[in-house]
């Protein structure tokens, strides 16, 4: 009888493995990979990007930033002398050159820099009014990234004459001047259909733009469209590209739903091995959904060797991230006491770490 009990929750699990999504406190084997409950929030405020190549001067040698000031990373190394001062966290001279640069020449870009120092409060106290001031010069004489700065002070309600009306024209304007970020979070607004009537073909097309430009972001979400076939006709091996597209750049949510078309073979040749590593590698980085389809495998042997320990502790660290898996239970329930003891230590350090995430932001 209990042989044949093993038999039943194995062939549970296995059907589990086909599917997705995250469902508290219900019986959950991955049966279909769902979309993630929505589409994502919209990216916080990239840096300026790069200023035209002008002729090199090395800035003056000044302490190492604070850790919580770090500089962007994707300006190009050959960069103007104020962006290139800003990239190494070197604020007080990047606002210096900026400065320098506004009231020699005009310089576009420089006003957008000490937009933005002013906005972090990077080398200099913190001020929204002046940001935006210095924006708003930028945006004016059609700087993209001034664009989308303002854009995100006005919906974020950063400065006292804030209004959503025209923090959507200012999106709507960096968009068509090619900036992904804008795109993306325009299409959210079309998403959500509280800026705008909701309009999931308006939404796709702009995700579809952003995509293009390499956002992670937009090509998860534009992949999730694709596979309910919200806004385009539905395509599973479309959603499957760009699902790897975005996995590629390490978005975990599109790792998850990447590594379960892998393993089902939607969109996608059937590859239960990759879908496997694909699945340890979002797991590991703290997401519930990947860590209950990892334990799914290691219960099964599919992918992976079979490990009833290793799959104990990811179905622990799992339930604890809030995804509940009955028939994990039942398979949990039917080791020995040595191997669940074995697993519940072998948890502990990321069940420690997510009580402190949850303490910190209590």
């Amino acid at each position: 009888m209990k042989a044949r009990q093993q038999v039943i929750v194995a062939l549970i699990l296995l059907l589990g493995l086909l599917t997705s999504g995250m469902t508290a406190a219900v019986a959950q084997a991955p049966v279909e990979l769902s979309p993630a409950p929505s589409v994502a929030k919209p990216p916080s405020k990239p840096p300026p990007q790069k200023s035209p190549p002008k002729p090199a001067r090395k800035p003056p040698v000044q302490p190492a930033p604070s850790a919580t000031a770090p500089a962007p990373t994707n300006l190009a190394h050959n960069v103007d002398p104020a962006y290139g001062a800003y990239q190494r966290g070197f604020y007080m001279t990047a606002f210096a050159i900026a400065t320098r640069r506004v009231e020699e020449k005009g310089d576009v870009r420089a006003m957008t820099l000490l937009g933005e120092l002013y906005a972090r409060g990077y080398g200099i106290a913190r001020d929204d009014a002046k940001a935006a001031d210095w924006y708003r010069l930028a945006a004016d004489r059609g700087d993209r990234e001034a664009m989308f700065a303002l854009a995100m002070f006005h919906l974020g309600g950063r400065i006292s004459n804030a209004t959503s009306e025209q923090g959507k024209r200012l999106l709507a304007a960096a968009a068509k001047l090619g900036h992904a970020a804008a795109a993306y979070d325009l299409a959210l607004l079309y998403m959500e259909g509280r800026l705008f009537p909701q309009d999931f073909s308006r939404a796709a097309e702009l995700f579809r733009s952003a995509a293009d430009m390499g956002n992670p972001e937009a090509q998860y979400a534009l992949g999730t469209l694709y596979k309910e076939g919200r806004g385009v006709p539905k395509d599973s091996v479309e959603a499957a590209r760009l699902m790897r597209a975005a996995a590629l750049a390490d978005n975990t949510d599109a790792q998850v739903e990447y590594a379960i078309a892998l393993f089902n073979g939607i969109g996608v040749e059937k590859n239960e091995a990759l879908a496997a590593s694909v699945l340890k590698r979002a797991a590991r980085k703290g997401n519930p959904v990947a860590q209950n389809r990892l334990a799914n495998v290691l219960a099964v042997g599919r992918g992976l060797p079979a490990d009833a320990l290793e799959a104990i502790k990811w179905h622990i660290i799992a339930k604890a991230g809030g995804v509940s898996d009955i028939p994990l239970d039942t398979f949990v329930a039917q080791q020995t006491n040595e191997v669940r003891s074995a697993a519940e230590k072998a948890a502990k350090p990321s069940l420690d770490a997510i009580k402190q995430a949850r303490e910190s932001h209590s």
